[in-house]
């Protein structure tokens, strides 16, 4: 194989590996979106922040790593962003695996937790 081919089909797995990681990293704020709604109550009581709902958005993603993707995310009532001020009710920490398919972890679901402190296990 010819330098230039190398180099071409590299480039290609390249791209591939990359276009699966964006694909798996929306996954990933799907499922954890979901999950939260599950666990407070379903669509009709509860409403994820807005950072869950924006395909390719990093807003809401604390952590990468080979666990997975760690989302920390609010959310209360339908309505509660359009508020003014915003009045969420809930905190979600959701880890979801790497290829954006199962919920790895629930860290913390529960009351607001201060901006300054981290939201711990075992406090919901």
């Amino acid at each position: 194989m010819s330098l230039v081919a190398a180099l071409v089909q590299a480039g290609a797995a390249v791209a591939q590996v990359d276009s699966e990681a964006v694909f798996a990293r929306a996954r990933a704020v799907n499922l954890a979106r979901m999950h939260a709604e599950r666990l407070n109550g379903g669509l009709s009581g509860y409403r994820a922040a807005a950072c869950m709902h924006r395909t390719g958005s990093t807003d809401c993603l604390i952590g990468e790593d080979g666990e997975g993707y760690t989302f920390r995310f609010r959310g209360g009532p339908p309505g509660w962003e359009q508020e003014v001020p915003p009045v969420p009710t809930v905190e979600s920490v959701v880890t979801i695996a790497l290829d954006g398919r199962s919920v790895v972890a629930v860290p913390y679901n529960g009351p607001l937790v201060p901006d300054d402190e981290p939201a711990a296990a075992g406090d919901s």
